[in-house]
């Protein structure tokens, strides 16, 4: 056959390829999606991946998808199922034993993934491993037998067998190009039901309504604001626009009924409590505002909230803490971890195990049933979602999940400020601009917010009011800029009295600095 015909069978080997390895991934997800909720295989191999190049995959994600990391790396893994089973069907055509051996690999590395995930059902996982494997194979062989069928009918009289029968050639071509869209089908329909699966069993799994119970000790949420600004973040942010990074591509759904918290570790008396009895202790309710280390200047990964919970103070005083309970490790359902020094939890600040968020009991998402809240501190050392485990270790003898990969064991808040209004790269009327945004140190609070045009004097801006000093402050000013192309900088002070650095340094190991900058044309 000449090199075209040769180039032309390999495309229709790689095409086999990407449709048996979309079946293999279709029949996994189906498997998968049977019985109880649970991650899928692709979510278990993500959670592999992450683990084992958990920080400069976090930073690049974080940094191209923001909040969209967890969609955009099962997007990559399944992109990257369909590339290899297209090299793997080419391969197959001139082997035909790489394609078994080949999706035999992958259920192997399924496997891996399945026994490796602590919230996967192992028995779930080794069988939508073997299954997507199996079906993968037959799809191959399958496919490749019918391929090869078919005889070359653009080619030459050279170099057609003299043999060969154009009808029967035809008619094999329509039978292979009808398999592979059978295929195609069959693929899409079990990844569809495979959704409707998860769905039916995640909607079993949703969260109980439930009356909170009533605070002890309420800080509540400024009345008013003695300004309104359009764009400008709102103080409070809704559950939904609530910023979400973590390393859960899969949402644990926790029952709560048999949920249970455990304080051990350098502690007098460890104990358990179950959430009826968290929800029966002394509650407080109070703003704080989260950051997620990973969120650049002028970043969107942060977030006010009212959250309710119990002290962490009180769950510590109960168990009573030994000499050298230094640091405290709070542990997910998914083993990760968290660790910040205890004195944090007794210094005063807001530091609790929160069962509530706006007034709504904690969305799934945001840690249901129960998660750390810790004011002043990167979530990645202190913000356990889907708590289950608070034990009390030395500093020294434990570093948790973030610490081994790269980022600072100890983590406060920087400040930070950003330009809401306008948007960058508006097109503005020349005379008053008026400019608006948010700025925050958790704990110090803001004192003074200002604002420049290009180098020009710095503006003192108007504050809004605030909850307390954990949580951000919206600012406003106006000012005036003659036509042409503007920068506009904000810088903040907190409550201490430091002004924001302007050195500029990235998140890792422990936040990003500088001022944040917008350039607007005025005409």
């Amino acid at each position: 056959m000449t090199e075209a015909v040769l180039a032309s069978e390999r495309r229709r080997a790689a095409l086999v390829g990407v449709a048996a390895a979309a079946i293999a991934l279709a029949t996994t997800e189906v498997v998968s999606a049977l019985g109880s909720p649970g991650p899928s295989l692709i979510d278990s191999v993500g959670t592999l991946v992450i683990n084992l190049f958990g920080a400069s995959l976090k930073d690049a994600a974080v940094a191209l998808f923001g909040t969209n990391d967890k969609t955009a790396l099962e997007v990559g893994i399944v992109a990257v199922c369909l590339f290899a089973g297209a090299r793997l069907g080419a391969a197959a055509l001139r082997r035909r034993a790489a394609g078994p051996v080949g999706m035999a690999v992958f259920g192997a590395i399924g496997v891996w993934a399945g026994l490796s995930d602590p919230l996967a059902s192992p028995g779930r996982a080794i069988a939508a491993s073997c299954l997507g494997a199996a079906a993968g194979s037959a799809a191959i062989v399958a496919l490749l037998r019918q391929l090869r069928r078919m005889t070359p009918i653009n080619t030459g009289a050279a170099d057609r067998p003299a043999n060969a029968d154009p009808t029967v050639t035809e008619g094999s071509r329509r039978a292979f190009l009808g398999l592979l869209a059978a295929s195609g089908g069959i693929a899409m329909a079990a990844a569809g039901a495979s959704q409707v699966l998860r769905r039916a069993a995640t909607s079993a799994g949703n969260v109980a309504v439930r009356v909170l119970p009533t605070a002890r000790r309420v800080v509540g949420v400024p009345a008013s604001q003695p300004f309104a600004v359009s764009g400008i973040s709102p103080y409070i942010t809704p559950n939904d626009d609530f910023y979400r990074i973590d390393t859960a591509l899969f949402v644990p759904r926790v029952n709560a009924d048999s949920w249970h918290l455990e304080i051990r570790g350098r502690v007098e008396r460890p104990y358990r409590v179950s959430y009826a009895e968290l929800l029966s202790m002394d509650m407080v309710e109070e703003p704080v505002t989260l950051q997620c280390v990973s969120n650049e200047v002028g970043g969107s990964l942060v977030g006010t909230a009212s959250w309710l919970g119990v002290p962490l103070a009180d769950l510590l005083d109960r168990a009573g803490l030994k000499p050298g309970a230094t640091q405290i490790v709070g542990r997910s359902v998914d083993n990760f971890t968290v660790g910040f020094p205890t004195d944090v939890a007794l210094d005063g600040r807001t530091a609790m195990v929160a069962v509530g968020m706006n007034g709504e009991p904690l969305p799934q998402r945001h840690g249901y049933p129960a998660r750390l809240i810790v004011a002043g501190l990167y979530g990645y050392v202190s913000a356990t979602k889907w708590l289950r485990e608070i034990e009390l270790t030395r500093l020294q003898d434990f570093d948790a999940y973030w610490i081994p990969r790269g980022w600072a064991k100890k983590a406060p808040i920087k400040t930070a400020s950003r330009i809401d209004v306008p948007r960058s790269g508006a097109n503005l009327v020349a005379g008053p601009i008026p400019i608006a945004g948010v700025a925050w140190a958790p704990t110090r609070g803001i004192s003074r917010v200002e604002v420049r045009i290009d180098d020009g004097a710095w503006t003192e801006a108007q504050l809004g009011n605030v909850a307390s000093n954990n949580t951000w402050v919206q600012w406003t000013t106006t000012l005036n800029a003659a036509p042409g192309d503007h920068v506009l900088t904000v810088r903040a002070t907190d409550g201490d009295g430091v002004v924001q650095t302007d050195d500029e340094a990235p998140p890792q190991p422990d936040g990003a600095t500088g001022y944040h900058t917008k350039s607007v044309r005025v005409r």
